[in-house]
């Protein structure tokens, strides 16, 4: 049941954005009462009847064929992302059905952590999983961000340290637009993963804690935290802009690698190497210090 109420969620907030020009739609005579499509003028883009619409949207058909739900997505124009996660909520019962199997502990292969340790003087990298927990991070991966080592075991978790760290809103100059990406990717794997309890568990604490947090969830967007620009206000070594890519591993399925890079020959590409060479661990005295100097102290 909470699975449907999911599923006519999301279909009305898929509908709700399309106006009727935007479908190749007349607006027709009248006021509309709605934001957006209607149900019929979904069902019509569909090709199916109202009834049959409606239904859909109210959680009551248990078996909906992919020509539906194919159908559907064409109709609200949804994008990879969220085609996917029309399937996961259409099919909670085959959804489920795939992940009942207890979850195993995630370990990261020890050629991953060299190439972890291969990437530390020239870019930060870390590895996690579905629900983004850090499985593991390059030495320069926690100067950027933060010393998942040092955290406990289920903090480690970069959903967690964007949305729920003050530091991270202080470190991050768009922070808005990271965690809403980050939000949307919580979403779409909650869509996948409607078991797991360590992400329900997550998104409850975040509904608590951030103000933001529900807002943006009931917005129902979903997407991946693939690629993207990130701004950055560093203690250290002060404001620079990278680039992120997350590439998935085919061999160890559920984790991705985050990489991120500086434009060669920016005065981003300067700060990164600064920072590099301050996180270095040949730099650390034995105080667990660094001597490195920020940028503009003489």
């Amino acid at each position: 049941m909470e699975q449907n109420a999911e599923l006519g969620d999301f279909l009305r907030s898929r509908r709700a954005r399309l106006s009727p020009g935007d479908a190749g739609l007349s607006r027709g005579g009248g006021v509309r009462r709605v934001p957006g499509l209607r149900r019929e003028e979904v069902a019509h883009l569909a090709g199916m009847s109202t009834d049959y619409y409606t239904r859909l949207e109210q959680g009551r058909h248990p078996n909906v064929s992919e020509t539906v739900l194919d159908a559907v997505a064409r109709a609200l124009r949804l994008d990879d992302d969220e085609r996917g996660h029309l399937f996961d909520l259409a099919r909670p019962s085959t959804t489920r059905a795939r992940r009942r199997r207890p979850e195993r502990v995630q370990r990261v292969r020890p050629e991953v952590h060299q190439m972890l340790d291969l990437l530390n003087g020239v870019s930060p990298a870390f590895v996690a999983n579905h629900r983004q927990d850090v499985l593991a991070a390059n030495q320069l991966a926690r100067a950027l961000l933060t010393d998942w080592d040092a955290l406990p075991y289920r903090e480690r978790n970069f959903a967690r340290y964007v949305l729920l760290d003050p530091d991270a809103r202080e470190l991050y100059l768009n922070w808005d637009e990271v965690a809403e990406i980050v939000v949307a990717d919580l979403r779409l794997e909650a869509g996948r993963h409607p078991d797991d309890a360590r992400l329900n568990e997550l998104i409850g604490e975040a509904v608590v804690k951030m103000p933001e947090f529900s807002s943006w969830w009931d917005s129902h967007r979903v997407a991946r935290c693939v690629y993207g620009t990130q701004r950055f206000q560093h203690p250290v070594v002060g404001e620079f802009t990278l680039h992120h890519e997350t590439l998935a591993f085919p061999a160890d399925p559920g984790q991705t690698v985050c990489v991120y890079t500086a434009e060669p020959g920016s005065a981003s590409a300067q700060a990164l190497a600064l920072l590099a060479s301050w996180s270095a661990p040949e730099a650390q005295r034995s105080d667990g210090t660094s001597p490195a100097p920020r940028i503009g102290d003489s």
